[in-house]
């Protein structure tokens, strides 16, 4: 298996573009990161493409990727369709890798988009729950609901354990608001107050609106090459794929109290690249509801359990911290695109390692960056989809 590195990479905004197509999100985003990379598209040998709910929202299946390459110029190309929840986008990059790394082509291209704004919120809301298995969404499961009561994270039952206060959740949101009003690709550009946080309309106790993600339009893109031949290709900075894991959910018996998924994958990638927790300079994680960025520091080797608001309160995850952790805003506060989430870590993750990220930089030199990102939900009561991205400058 050859080395592979990003060499480009592209964002369109986050956020509600009425007046923009699946195509023109996914064209914006292509031509950036092929502009970034300096290469001609004609040396892109494949590309996959993630999205998740065109379908249900418009309509078009099947052929989603060449259609919306084709509009952005790139023809008689290998083209795989990718739809896995909000790792679609991840999962579309690993696919990139995997390719470039095998050998079938010296340069891949990797693109996640998604269209949810179509002016009916709850149609949107409905083609979201299908991201679960359908017994459950017919049951009229929603993702706040799940993230406030599901056991595995079972937000209530920590603040008793631990003694987190509402507060703490909170700050979370404080942090990644501060982050995103700091980026222009961010669908909410305000810092918020934990008054505000707090004050906001509950929506599923403990969570208030403010501590969930938002729905959005967005595209997000990455070309990738063999690393042998980046410096021939680009004069980008190569940022290498150390790793690119994926696995679906467990299948929890009631002999697997305290398994959890996030936290087995995290220590093989650890123990497959000689990377441990304090390497980690800069993290985007999925902070589908933001309180459970608390329970994701503990899977990273952050903290041990329960000490994740000292971490906040510490500044260790804030910008200028030694873990700083979504430095874009996250998904609370960059939006929650499905198809474009995982993809839009990636994007940021690149911006830190170059040191391009302007005001939001995490550090002035990171040298490692871990993108964790996970979607869907399965009957057997876990996620469907967990993916992990190891960066490194």
């Amino acid at each position: 298996m050859r080395e592979v590195a990003i060499i480009g990479v592209g964002m369109h905004p986050f956020g509600k573009h009425p007046d923009k197509s699946l195509k023109a999100l996914g064209r914006e985003a292509v031509w950036a990161a092929i502009e970034d990379a300096g290469i001609h598209p004609r040396r892109i040998g494949c590309a996959y493409v993630g999205n998740s709910l065109a379908g249900l929202l418009n309509g078009q299946e099947g052929v989603r990727g060449q259609v919306i390459l084709q509009d952005a110029g790139l023809d008689d190309l290998p083209v795989v369709n990718v739809e896995n929840a909000c790792a679609s986008g991840t999962t579309a990059l690993r696919g990139a890798w995997l390719e470039v790394a095998a050998g079938t082509c010296d340069v891949a291209l990797a693109l996640g988009v998604e269209k949810m704004f179509m002016g009916d919120t709850a149609r949107s809301l409905a083609a979201l729950a299908q991201d679960s298995e359908s017994d459950l969404a017919r049951m009229g499961m929603q993702f706040s609901a799940t993230y406030a009561a599901h056991p595995k994270y079972n937000l209530r039952g920590r603040m008793d354990e631990y003694g987190w206060s509402a507060r703490d959740l909170a700050e979370v949101v404080v942090k990644n608001s501060r982050h995103g009003s700091l980026n222009p690709y961010a669908q909410h550009q305000r810092a918020l107050s934990a008054e505000e946080v707090l004050a906001a309309p509950m929506i599923s106790e403990p969570l208030t609106l403010y501590m969930c993600s938002s729905i959005g339009d967005g595209a997000a893109a990455a070309i990738v090459c063999a690393k042998e031949h980046a410096a021939a290709l680009s004069d980008a900075q190569p940022i290498t794929i150390a790793a690119a894991k994926l696995r679906s959910g467990h299948i929890f018996t009631s002999a697997d109290a305290g398994y959890s998924t996030l936290r087995e994958m995290v220590g093989e990638l650890y123990d497959e690249t000689g990377i441990g927790p304090e390497d980690i300079d800069v993290a985007e994680v999925h902070d589908a509801m933001a309180p459970v960025e608390l329970l994701v520091y503990e899977s990273l080797g952050f903290c041990a359990p329960g000490d994740g608001p000292a971490l906040i309160r510490e500044g260790t995850t804030a910008i200028g911290g030694d873990h700083v952790v979504n430095p874009s805003g996250g998904l609370t506060s960059r939006g929650h695109p499905v198809g474009a989430t995982g993809l839009g870590q990636i994007a940021e993750l690149v911006w830190q390692l170059r040191g391009q990220a302007g005001q939001r930089q995490a550090k002035e030199r990171p040298r490692v960056a871990l993108a964790h990102n996970q979607g869907g939900l399965l009957a057997g009561m876990d996620s469907a989809a967990y993916a992990l991205t190891l960066l490194q400058r």
